[in-house]
């Protein structure tokens, strides 16, 4: 069976190596983004560059979009030259930025108003899993969508996860993702920072927590970074800040109490005033060293 011609819309960190690995894959895959040095080098893939959202849509069998952030989608699907004034009956279309629930949901009604299905499938495991297609992806949305772009999901990623039929599931799911991880790294932060003022050895501590019940993916991938005073981003603090906004919208539309998510982003606000909003999230670890009067170094 002939591979679906994709379109890919959101050529950044994320976006760049996914679209290589799904150029690598056999498929077709037509690019736009709203700057042009993704576009280059996506073209230097064996890309085909189109000249805006609607023409990605027009030339398009299934349309992946990986933006910013929820107005993003909004804008690149359903504005000006947007997706939807290129779709076609029959055609699917996967976001899988980190956004709102709600705009999830409000895209998938004006797609499906077109004969168009959605999913929402948000994308866990940063830089280093988008390069090795090694994503988990949680996917919100009709499951005859989901059979069709099972191929393409197991290209991207090795977890794949259909959380339910309700638009914008996949989301939630992923801002669960989002409080996981800022928690976990706001605890090596303060693990690090207790080892560094108690004299102990920072690596020797690592390694024996790291292979205990206290051990996470922000530990074992972060902690290092910390040790060697590397801030350089595989996800920035500014868009793990977005993420955090989104999650503490969602808790006050479903009532949820989320006291340690409202201190983590607190704290990442002392992070962005101190300039480093474009910074690796283990950042993080700055503002804690300012509370407790030291610096973490290996």
């Amino acid at each position: 069976m002939a591979k679906d011609k994709l379109g890919f819309i959101g050529l950044g960190i994320m976006g760049k190596p996914m679209t290589k690995n799904l150029l690598d894959a056999g498929y077709s895959v037509i690019v736009w983004n709203r700057s042009q040095p993704g576009i280059d080098e996506c073209k230097s893939y064996g890309a085909t560059v189109a000249k805006s959202a609607k023409e990605v849509a027009e030339k398009s069998d299934v349309v992946i979009t990986m933006v910013t952030a929820s107005a993003d989608v909004e804008q690149v699907v359903l504005g000006k030259d947007g997706v939807i004034e290129g779709i076609r009956a029959g055609m699917a279309v996967v976001d899988m930025t980190t956004q709102s629930p709600k705009m999830a949901k409000k895209i998938s009604a004006s797609l499906k108003e077109k004969g168009v299905g959605m999913l929402d499938a948000p994308v866990s495991g940063g830089d280093t899993g988008a390069i090795a297609g090694t994503l988990s992806i949680m996917v919100g949305g009709p499951k005859e969508v989901l059979d069709r772009c099972m191929p393409i999901f197991n290209v991207l990623g090795k977890n794949i996860t259909h959380i339910g039929e309700e638009p914008g599931s996949g989301q939630v799911t992923k801002l669960c993702n989002q409080i996981g991880c800022a928690l976990n790294l706001l605890a090596v932060c303060e693990e690090l920072t207790l080892a560094a003022k108690s004299g102990i050895n920072l690596k020797q501590m690592l390694s024996a927590i790291s292979a205990g019940a206290a051990g996470s993916w922000q530990l074992s991938n972060l902690g290092p970074k910390i040790l060697n005073r590397d801030f350089e981003p595989g996800f920035m603090v500014k868009t793990i800040q977005k993420d955090l906004r989104l999650v503490m919208e969602a808790a006050g539309d479903g009532e949820a109490t989320l006291p340690g998510v409202s201190l983590a982003h607190q704290l990442f606000h002392s992070v962005e005033a101190d300039g480093l909003h474009e910074k690796g999230t283990q950042a993080l670890v700055t503002a804690i060293e300012k509370l407790a009067s030291t610096k973490i170094e290996g």
